[in-house]
Formats: C-alpha cells, structure tokens, sequence
C-alpha cells in the first residue's frame, strides 16, 4: 500500500471522509431557526397588518435568535403576498401575516392560484381587532343616524374608503352602504394607512378602519369616530357605542390577524413557530400594547387557527355574495 507521509492512502482517504462528515453534519441537523426569517405582509407599511407583524416579529425574532424581517408586497389585496408565500419552500423562514381579507378573498376573486385553505400551514392566531366608523372632522355628522341621514339628503355625491377592495374594511363599509339604503361611492386603497391620509386630507368623507390604524387619529383630533363594528364595545373606546347599539342589528365585523406558512412545513418548525408566537402573545407588556391599540391578543394552537379560517372563509362567502362584490 503506498504511503503518504507515513500515512496509507486508504487511511488517508478515511480521515478526510471522517473530516468532511464532521463539518457537514452541524449544518444538516443545523437547529431551527439558523437564518433571517421573512415575515410577509400584504398591505403597505402604517396599517394595521404591518403593526401586528411588526409588534409580533421583533418578539419572534428575540425568542429565536434570529432577526424577523417584515417585507411589505401590497396589492391584489394581500392576494400577491399570499400566493409569494405558497409558492415558497416549506421550511418555515418565508411566513405570511394572514388577515380576514384572505378569507374574504376566498369568496371575492374567481381565479385564485391558491386556496387558503389547502395550501397553507396554520402556525397561530394572534390577534383579533374590532373595526371603528370614523369621518373626516368637516363632515357634518357625530352619530351613525346623523351620517346615514346626511348620505340619504345627498346620493352619489359621497366617498368612502378602504384599504383595498376585498378587505374586511371594505365588507364593512358595502354592509353598512346596503343596510343604511345609501348610494355612497367606494374608493380602494393599497393599504389602510394611504386610506386613512387621504381621509384626513379630505380626498374621502368616512371609512371601516381597524382601530389600531385609525384609533390614534382620533385622538389627536384628525378624524371623528362614530361607532365600533363588534357586537360588544371596545375596551380601548368604552364609551363608543356599537352599530348594532347605532340601529344596525346584527352588524357585527371585526379583522383578525396571524401567522400562516407554505404546506408541508415540518411539524416540529410550526410548533417552535407558534410556541414563540403563544410566549411573545402572553407578556404583559405585549398584550397591554396591543390592547392599547384595539387589537385582543388571541391563544391558539395549529389545529385550532386552522379551524378557525376554515370557519371564517365560511362566514364571509355569503357576505361577499350579498354585497354583490366581485373581483375577477
């Protein structure tokens, strides 16, 4: 045998065998996460989806030890960040912010390259959010009875506005445009914050905000809130009556938000995901900000949040038909 160095080739050969396995093995049982993770978002920066990724994101990114970047790519109604997403490998580091829009678009768009259902891994549910009726301050109107009334005396003259045709923003809005007998004219956005400058501008007259995007304008006076869209009042406006308290019985649309990733992800990823998710929901400091905002921190488990949209795409699909909204 010939030798190298006082070494046989066929030793030789064993120990760089041995050397290589040693450097490959680390990076094949590389533990989860060992990079960035993308977070994507389907509206704009500013809006309320953009805020719970962000609030949520950093808490991941610290549990994990790996950063958690937010990439906005609004458009289509988030429909362009969701099929980015399930078209992306399965291995939990490109993750999508899920909103009420996606299972109202399940309904809204005929020719869908995904299905919300089929094509997703749930992680968790992390917040849900009551929307809130708010005007621009020069709009005569300071009751949902005084708006209705002031839309009825002038037909075709006025704009509302939503963060993008399909929205939960804009559901509320045909709800509420079919239920008052109003002719009123609907004006999309990419977003809820464009939505919300333009409504401070005066461009539109009212819209169905989140009330974390919206709740800080009208606190500092830029807009005039009217009335929350939950069956029950908000903790972050107490003395803001309902539409259903406003003489909209039945009126009762709130926007939720969480965290979805392609299917086929490994059971052990989803799982670290939503434990970091479950851990981050549960601080004092993060619930009480994102209370502060409007939005009710939620606790749930895969299995669960999956029922959950499954559930939501069910209710929304006869809201969409009624509204007569259609996206093709």
């Amino acid at each position: 045998m010939k030798q190298f160095n006082g070494m046989s080739v066929r030793r030789l050969a064993a120990s760089v065998v041995a050397a290589v396995s040693m450097v490959a093995a680390p990076a094949a049982m590389a533990a989860y996460p060992d990079k960035p993770i993308r977070l994507i978002v389907g509206f704009s920066a500013g809006g309320t989806t953009d805020v719970v990724a962000r609030i949520l994101g950093k808490e991941i990114g610290d549990d994990l030890g790996q950063p958690v970047v937010i990439e906005n790519r609004p458009g289509a109604g988030s429909n362009i960040a969701a099929e980015m997403v399930a078209r992306a490998d399965p291995d939990g580091y490109t993750l999508l912010m899920v909103a009420v829009t996606s299972a109202i678009n399940h309904t809204l768009y005929k020719n869908l390259k995904f299905d919300l259902t089929t094509d997703f891994d749930p992680v968790a549910l992390a917040v849900r959010v009551p929307n809130v009726l708010v005007v621009h301050p020069d709009v005569k109107a300071n009751s949902v009875d005084e708006l209705t009334k002031l839309l009825k005396d002038n037909p075709g003259t006025v704009n509302f506005a939503s963060s993008g045709s399909g929205t939960s923003i804009h559901m509320a809005g045909e709800l509420f445009k079919l239920r008052a007998g109003v002719d009123v004219t609907h004006i999309p956005y990419k977003g809820s914050a464009n939505a919300i400058t333009d409504l401070i501008g005066g461009q539109v007259q009212y819209m169905f905000d989140n009330m974390p995007s919206a709740w800080p304008h009208v606190e500092s006076g830029k807009l005039r809130a009217l009335a929350v869209t939950t069956a029950e009042r908000s903790q972050t406006a107490p003395d803001l009556p309902t539409m259903q308290e406003s003489g909209f019985d039945g009126f009762d649309v709130s926007s939720w938000f969480g965290v979805i990733g392609p299917k086929g992800m490994p059971t052990d990823v989803t799982e670290k995901l939503n434990k970091s998710i479950r851990a981050a929901l549960a601080k004092p400091e993060v619930r009480e900000r994102l209370q502060g905002l409007g939005a009710v921190p939620a606790d749930t488990t895969p299995d669960e949040f999956g029922q959950f949209i499954k559930t939501e795409v069910e209710t929304w699909g006869p809201v969409v038909e009624a509204s007569g909204a259609r996206v093709d």
